[in-house]
């Protein structure tokens, strides 16, 4: 929205620093990061008021998480409420990439308040149903799909984009948009899976966006992609501003789940952020290097997709609990140890992944 104040500038006034990204997302930043500590307190205050007993908390889950019955869910809101109003303030809104990985973001946080108020409600850990998760998700996955084949280059629609290899594409025509509902969905659930102690899945969170923020910056360039020797996507430059804006909401929100945690992000913040990390990756034609910058929520999903397949084959089990940061609980490390530790892992493998940006 301020970006139309550069109609005011005459090329080299304090309107023209709102024609630039850099600028915009530095905005965009503080904007997310000042909501998040103005309106984190009242909303903590009306979520309690309104949920009574919190967020059911698992019979079959560590024994330590009990002392967390109480706390109240559906603190996404307030990530995603920081995130989609500097994204409104400071990105152009006539931008594509931007209103789609928007709309998937406050879709996704939709169906995951759903989630959570049938929780709450309810007072079990049931909720929606599998079914009725996945296929809206798929749904608006495949809109979102279909939207990125349209919006992208003509020689990149519909085309697979290999890290490392220089112009290797594939084509995959009718498959593509599967293929992007698969990268979308499996974003939102494994970081929904991640989403199991105070402050594990928010900074894992953030490192991914920064580092698409990064990747949707360069590839946008002409210049940063003949020198990266990577594919040119188009104004894709100003998801780097959802990102800042991702960042900032995030931080704000760490404030108040750090431990011992006053809210959880809940199904309405993890669905939204998992299902913008896989439209971004869509949108910038990295959907392989989501699996090494998001490498902590891919291990936590397969954790769980082993522990459960292999239990079914043999009645035993690979893991002590699932997902894996449980595993590591009945192991004996303590919570912050296992959140630290996670954080560590997560921004190493984003570096790696940044990495993929000039090895070729």
């Amino acid at each position: 929205m301020l970006y139309w104040l550069t109609a005011l500038s005459d090329g080299g006034d304090f309107f023209n620093l709102f024609r630039y990204i850099t600028f915009r997302a530095g905005g965009a930043f503080l904007t997310a990061l000042v909501f998040g500590f103005q309106f984190g307190p009242p909303l903590i205050n009306v979520l309690r008021k309104h949920q009574g007993k919190g967020q059911p908390i698992r019979t079959d889950g560590p024994e330590g998480h009990f002392v967390k019955a109480g706390t109240p869910t559906m603190g996404g809101l307030l990530i995603v409420g920081a995130c989609a109003t500097s994204t409104l303030l400071w990105a152009r809104l006539d931008n594509p990439f931007v209103l789609m990985v928007l709309f998937v973001t406050l879709a996704f946080a939709a169906i995951g308040f759903a989630d959570d108020y049938a929780k709450v409600s309810k007072q079990n850990t049931a909720g929606l149903s599998g079914k009725a998760r996945l296929g809206l998700g798929f749904l608006i996955a495949a809109i979102a799909g279909v939207w990125f084949a349209q919006v992208h280059p003509e020689e990149l629609s519909y085309q697979l984009a290999f890290p490392i290899f220089k112009d290797m594409l594939l084509n995959m025509s009718l498959l593509f948009v599967p293929f992007a509902m698969i990268v979308i969905v499996g974003a939102a659930n494994a970081v929904n899976l991640t989403d199991g102690l105070d402050g594990l899945a928010i900074m894992p969170v953030m490192i991914a966006a920064g580092t698409f923020g990064i990747i949707a910056y360069a590839v946008g360039r002409t210049d940063f992609t003949e020198y990266l020797d990577v594919h040119y996507v188009p104004d894709t430059g100003e998801i780097l501003i959802f990102t800042m804006g991702l960042i900032g909401g995030g931080l704000g929100f760490l404030w108040y789940n750090a431990p011992p945690a006053a809210v959880f992000m809940g199904d309405t913040g993890s669905l939204a952020l998992g299902g913008a990390l896989g439209a971004i990756a869509v949108a910038t034609k990295h959907e392989l290097v989501l699996v090494i910058i998001g490498g902590l929520f891919v291990v936590e999903a397969l954790s769980v997709i082993v522990q459960v397949l292999y239990f079914k084959r043999t009645g035993k089990r690979v893991f002590l609990m699932a997902p894996i940061h449980h595993h590591y609980e009945k192991k004996g490390w303590s919570e912050p140890q296992i959140v630290i530790r996670f954080w560590i892992i997560s921004l190493i493998l984003a570096m790696i992944g940044l990495a993929t940006l000039k090895v070729r």
